[in-house]
């Protein structure tokens, strides 16, 4: 979770999302929508006359579609003027129960489409920290700052040793990254809160071993389950670990970072004994 005014750490995953597009003769947008085995999962018919969604399969995407696609006329009155039939075709490169920020993804790419500024885009559609169009440009990891009228970005050289005893939990368990940026819109972060949340995003860049970062993701975790009133991930489902577990995104969706000195196959059965079944090693996953 990116607190505004506080500096975080961004890591840009392997993998994203590609769009193609093609130009024919007509005035809509037929857009096809494939997952990461190929097999299409959404498509939609919008009328470029008034932006009508004529058809679709999932009608909350389509209107979700039909904005981003306004929000792009709006910062580009050259975007879709010259009366064309567009195909797109769009693909994921990850199970959508990822949630690898699959749509601040598509918002970027979008944009490139367009020919907008991205963070622009986004916050026209959304309301979050903008820190996944980051993550969708970056080729490496970098620290995010979003501040009142501005956002800082600056490349920074994270690739811990102790790589190989880091992974990615799948939750099963998605969360609307929406309703989380309500909430905290309604409990603003204190600025004692926001400095302590970047001191330990500062802290972050010097850890060189498992235990200290061990020790990191504690104190980060204990700071936002305090902020947020809410029961760490670990406290909730897993106090038995040995390990420490970070949670990622809206805190408590999609995904958490787990740690482990033991054994990979020891790991994956403790997880899979909860239910959890897929544990992703930190190098699959991390640009």
């Amino acid at each position: 979770m990116v607190l505004f005014g506080a500096r975080a750490l961004a890591l840009p995953s392997k993998l994203g999302q590609r769009m193609k597009v093609q130009e024919l003769s007509g005035s809509e947008i037929l857009w096809n929508a494939y997952d990461h085995q190929g097999k299409k999962w959404f498509s939609a018919e919008i009328d470029l006359l008034g932006f009508d969604v004529v058809e679709s399969t999932d009608p909350q995407t389509g209107k979700y579609l039909r904005k981003i696609l306004k929000a792009c006329c709006q910062n580009n009155s050259e975007f879709l003027s010259h009366w064309k039939k567009y195909k797109v075709d769009h693909y994921l490169e990850f199970p959508l129960d990822w949630g690898l920020g699959s749509s601040s993804t598509l918002i970027y790419n979008m944009s490139q489409w367009a020919d907008v500024n991205p963070y622009h885009l986004y916050f026209d559609v959304e309301s979050g920290s903008g820190y996944d169009v980051a993550c969708a440009a970056a080729k490496g990891p970098l620290l995010y700052t979003l501040g009142e009228d501005s956002i800082d970005i600056e490349q920074v050289d994270f690739k811990p040793s102790f790589h190989d005893k880091l992974y990615f939990l799948v939750l099963n368990h998605k969360t609307d990254s929406r309703d989380a940026v309500d909430a905290v819109k309604k409990n603003k972060p204190s600025k004692d809160l926001i400095q302590e949340a970047t001191d330990l995003t500062e802290r972050l860049l010097d850890i060189k071993s498992l235990e200290p970062f061990e020790k990191w993701v504690l104190d980060h975790e204990t700071l936002i389950a305090s902020y947020l009133q809410m029961d760490r991930l670990k406290d909730r489902y897993f106090q038995d670990y040995w390990g420490e577990i970070k949670s990622l995104g809206a805190w408590g969706g999609d995904l958490a970072l787990v740690t482990s000195s033991r054994p990979s196959p020891e790991t994956e059965n403790y997880f899979a004994s909860k239910g959890f079944q897929k544990l992703i090693p930190y190098t699959d996953l991390i640009l």
